[in-house]
């Protein structure tokens, strides 16, 4: 299998994640969660625009006002104008779990806002665990519960499947999925990592399979339908964490790192860790929906 390395955008993210490919700027956003910080790369002249967050994004999605996006911020859901630094709050599910903040998310493909909380500081958490909820215009529910890190928030083409991991029990889960209510079916498992290497951000292409970036294992790894694995990334640094496809063809794979975490002499081994990675690739991937405010 041929991927080719077209760019590195060298960024040295402490946490670079939810990387996005919005199609009406033909520009690539992504975020650091730790710095507070949002990137957008233009793709045709490589202009790299940075903004200074009021807090850690944790994951995001576009929505039908071009000017705003719908925040998983980590202490919870709000419209933000990024240009402006406008924040409007929606819903705060998680204010009186310390020890939580918000993770991975996405916009399904019928423009609701998924994201979850994941357990950041477990001696204040009090067991209480991270849980999946669904954001509708201004009113949220919770779907699922007691998970460690919420990751690989993403759909079937048609809707009728629906991914999401908890990073701490190495395992991908599917659910079947109804799009009209949102509504998931029970979770099974649908891939199990070996520790300790863990499942972090994915994304479907366009024939269904699910591309998930491996942390700790340094690649990107693309699944069939029952969880097979079917081509694989290998990449210079170890902690890819989210993966997008974007690019005027929609075949170009832009994959997130991390350099938290790393010491001094791990850094000398990958002074790329933290950088945004562009690779073409022989397969297309599908447009993000947007959250309709």
């Amino acid at each position: 299998m041929t991927f080719e390395l077209v760019d590195i955008i060298e960024t040295a993210n402490t946490l670079g994640e939810c990387v996005l490919w919005d199609e009406r700027q033909q520009a690539v956003w992504w975020t650091d969660i730790h710095e507070s910080r949002l990137y957008r790369l233009v793709l045709a002249n490589r202009a790299l625009t940075q903004f200074n967050l009021p807090e850690r994004l944790c994951s995001f999605g576009f929505t039908d006002d071009p000017n705003t996006l719908i925040c998983a911020f980590a202490s919870g859901f709000a419209l933000f104008n990024p240009e402006n630094g406008e924040r409007e709050w929606l819903a705060r599910p998680e204010a009186d779990f310390p020890g939580h903040r918000f993770n991975d998310g996405r916009v399904d493909r019928q423009g609701r806002f998924w994201a979850g909380s994941m357990v950041e500081k477990a001696d204040i958490a009090n067991g209480e665990k991270g849980s999946i909820y669904c954001l509708s215009g201004n009113q949220y529910r919770k779907t699922f519960g007691g998970i460690g890190i919420s990751n690989s928030i993403c759909w079937s083409p048609e809707s009728d499947k629906f991914y999401f991991a908890d990073s701490t029990r190495y395992t991908i889960n599917v659910c079947e999925f109804d799009p009209v209510s949102g509504i998931p079916g029970a979770p099974r498992v649908y891939v199990t990592t070996t520790p300790p290497f863990e499942p972090d951000g994915s994304v479907v292409d366009a024939e269904g399979y699910l591309w998930n970036a491996l942390w700790a294992g340094g690649k990107v790894i693309r699944y069939d339908q029952k969880g097979q694995p079917s081509a694989e990334l290998n990449l210079p640094v170890t902690q890819p964490t989210c993966v997008t496809f974007g690019g005027a063809d929609m075949n170009l794979l832009f994959v997130t790192t991390a350099r938290v975490g790393l010491d001094a002499e791990q850094l000398k081994r990958e002074p790329q860790a933290g950088h945004l990675f562009i690779y073409r690739t022989p397969f297309t991937g599908l447009a993000e929906t947007r959250f309709k405010i």
